[in-house]
């Protein structure tokens, strides 16, 4: 594998992260060099996408220049050093999260992660995989738990699976404020919760779950767990051995990778028993006009042709983190959502979701300014170069028992200053005036 630069003049690892440094870091990004209506781009919507760093986008053309070929299925060089390549890439992204090589499984996203999980479920419903598939199997007999606050890619899959074998789908509720309700985790989560599927933390709240105290009680039941760890592994240390979880996903977009990649951790043992979700080539042993036998994980997840060059790049971009620090991206990063969040609890007629200043988060803040829609809130802070999400953010169910259809989300990430938040929140404190609803 290539080597990877480094992010520019890093200070020791062991160091805060501070305006300085960011300032540093924001020169490997080159999207963040230009102006957007005439104004410096002010990015805060990497809750939805991060940038790429210049490292991450020369990663993926190396690999187009020098080593373009399929994975596992030629024996000549370039073969060769493209299967080299893709699973090193494989070793580097298991690592970051302390997974085995061969529990870390390529997707498209954290979606698809999902999704795969959800169907390989059913398929063992249907009889598929055998004895070793008999704790994946459902019925109308069994219970599925998710949260109130999910993502609707941690939500639907679950739906559609409860549709297909009867299984009855639950959900933990949040309160008023958006917290998770633990009584009522200790009420519903039982005997007969088969799978327990909740975010680490919330894409609109920033909430930070407690991930020991439910993995704990759903595994005391014998349930499985799934963590969507897609607003997490960018943004702090992810151990998903200490964690405890069964499965986990996160996507390689949120974290300055490409679009295109994602993955699935699963425990080793699971992975290997679970049926198939997608077949085709390159995920078998033997193949008869009849049958199939299917190779081990996670290669038995992987028909077909494989995200070579996209899981190179999100290598690149998980080596820019380590070297920078998770630690350190991550005490900074709640600074920031810190200033976020008591700037906007002082501007008259805004409304913050999640926990209020002082109280820990990941460093985004959604926000309902009163009077004004999000959408308009959005283009107002457009005009003024800075660059926000506005909308339910995938997350229907938990806007409505809020008592909201849609928010305005401002998320950070290693590359933002307190000037950005700064200039937010300025622009923020003329939404209401401009709109002539100021009070």
């Amino acid at each position: 594998m290539p080597v990877v630069s480094t992010p520019s003049s890093l200070r020791p690892a062991d160091s805060a992260l501070d305006n300085e440094e960011a300032l540093r870091i924001r020169n490997d990004f080159p999207i963040l060099q230009q102006e957007v209506n005439g104004r410096p781009l002010v990015y805060l919507d990497s809750g939805a996408t991060s940038q790429n760093p210049t490292c991450v986008m020369e990663a993926e053309q190396e690999f187009y220049e020098q080593r373009n070929s399929a994975v596992h299925r030629g024996a000549h060089s370039l073969a060769v050093a493209a299967t080299d390549v893709f699973e090193d890439a494989r070793q580097t992204v298991a690592g970051f999260i302390n997974a085995g090589t061969d529990e870390l499984v390529w997707t498209s996203n954290a979606t698809e992660g999902i999704n795969l999980v959800a169907y390989a479920f059913s398929n063992a419903s249907l009889g598929r995989g055998g004895e070793a598939a008999e704790r994946f199997r459902l019925g109308p007999a069994d219970e599925i738990v998710v949260t109130e606050m999910e993502h609707h890619a941690n939500l639907i899959p679950w739906q559609e699976l409860a549709f297909r074998t009867g299984a009855t789908l639950r959900f933990i509720p949040v309160d008023d404020d958006g917290g998770l309700r633990l009584d009522e985790a200790e009420r519903i989560i039982g005997p007969r919760t088969r799978i327990l599927a909740f975010t680490h933390a919330s894409n609109v709240l920033g909430t930070i779950n407690p991930v020991d105290q439910l993995t704990a009680l759903a595994h005391r039941h014998g349930a499985l767990v799934l963590l969507d760890a897609c607003q997490s592994v960018p943004h702090m240390p992810v151990d998903v051995k200490a964690l405890d979880v069964d499965f986990a996903v996160f996507s390689g977009h949120k974290m300055l990778g490409p679009t295109g990649i994602g993955a699935l951790y699963g425990r080793r043992e699971l992975l290997n028993a679970l049926p198939p979700f997608l077949t085709g080539g390159s995920m078998i042993t033997t193949v008869t006009m009849e049958k199939a036998e299917y190779l081990p994980a996670p290669q038995r997840f992987e028909a077909g042709t494989q995200r070579i060059s996209q899981a190179m790049a999100l290598a690149t971009a998980v080596n820019y983190l380590r070297e920078t620090g998770m630690e350190r991206i991550h005490a900074w990063e709640a600074q920031l959502g810190e200033r976020l969040v008591a700037g906007l609890e002082q501007i008259p007629g805004v409304r913050v979701l999640g926990p209020k200043a002082g109280v820990e988060r990941i460093g985004l803040a959604a926000f309902d300014v009163e009077g004004v829609h999000s959408h308009d809130v959005g283009q107002f802070l457009d005009d003024k170069g800075i660059a926000v999400r506005v909308g339910h953010h995938c997350a229907q169910p938990l806007h409505r028992r809020l008592g909201l259809v849609s928010t305005t989300r401002a998320s950070t990430y290693l590359y933002n200053t307190t000037d950005d938040v700064d200039a937010f929140l300025e622009a923020v404190a003329g939404v209401r005036p401009f709109f002539g609803v100021s009070s």
